[in-house]
């Protein structure tokens, strides 16, 4: 495998991480040279990439990639690792295997906490999720016009080492807002990670709900995770008084309960079925900070 990501943040780099000493070559984007560093420390190659045309550079490693990433979200007007990268993607990538590109399960919108499958109707509320349907719609017409498997990953809130409750708790910014009803789903990062290499081990196309098996009260997980640190959780806040941003107040309009059968269909097999292992897994380990 020759790994190229373009948006190598947190699930990129965990990614990356995951492929370590078995991909021959992992090149990864970042929009910042303070940045490149990070990805270093992942064995990933660094390339800056500010949302504009290939560099040459890029397009010298592209060239020879089998496997590609794409984890850079759609602006409201453009997609920029689209609109830099299709007509290489189209002519100048002769190895290329297999695309997988990470959207969100906000495609969905709200389906009033109903259950939902990759087969229900997406109707985005915010004008962010209407933006990464079309960038879907985009990449699969572009992987069939390359005739390449393309795989969608819609993930649901990620959260991972250095990003997490425990991190929120012990930095005094966690909250417990109570909006009677309401449920997320959730994934860990390092099963982003494991379901993108089975899907691109296997060159596998589609779409699919990457997400885990307990949709629950974003209170829950708070409260999970003072009690395994053995400190009171914080007071409950009605949703209603949160004062909210607008962007964190979207969450709460979309309810839905996120089905995740297609990938278990797959063959994939999840590391944390849910948070309550997650979080019991990474404070066992001591694992919640991440890297320093």
């Amino acid at each position: 495998m020759r790994v190229f990501v373009f948006g190598a943040g947190f699930s990129g780099q965990a990614f990356a991480k995951e492929i370590a000493g078995t991909a021959e070559f992992v090149g990864g984007t970042t929009r910042s040279r303070e940045k490149a560093p990070a990805l270093a420390r992942c064995s990933m190659k660094p390339f800056l990439f500010e949302g504009n045309a290939l560099s040459a550079e890029i397009a010298s490693a592209l060239s020879s990639v089998s496997h590609l990433v794409i984890s850079i979200a759609p602006g409201e007007d453009s997609d920029p690792a689209f609109l830099a990268a299709r007509e290489t993607i189209l002519c100048s990538m002769p190895a290329l295997e297999w695309i997988g590109y990470l959207s969100t399960v906000g495609v969905y919108g709200d389906h009033g906490c109903a259950w939902v499958n990759e087969e229900s109707e997406c109707r985005p509320v915010s004008r962010r999720s209407a933006a990464r349907l079309q960038a879907e719609e985009r990449w699969l017409g572009l992987g069939r016009e390359r005739g390449c498997p393309l795989a969608i990953l819609r993930l649901s809130g990620i959260y991972g080492p250095g990003r997490n409750a425990f991190v929120n708790l012990e930095r005094g910014t966690a909250r417990r807002i109570i909006k009677p009803g309401q449920v997320f789903n959730r994934i860990h990062v390092d099963d982003i990670a494991g379901a993108l290499l089975h899907l691109a081990q296997g060159r596998i196309g589609g779409i699919f709900n990457v997400s885990d098996d307990k949709p629950s009260p974003p209170q829950d997980v708070v409260e999970h995770a003072a009690r395994l640190m053995g400190i009171e959780p914080p007071p409950e806040v009605p949703f209603e008084s949160a004062g909210l941003s607008p962007m964190a107040r979207s969450f709460y309009d979309e309810c839905k309960r996120v089905a995740n059968g297609r990938i278990k269909a797959a063959g994939y097999r999840f590391r944390y079925p849910d948070y309550i292992a997650a979080l019991d897994d990474m404070w066992r380990r001591g694992a919640w900070r991440g890297q320093a």
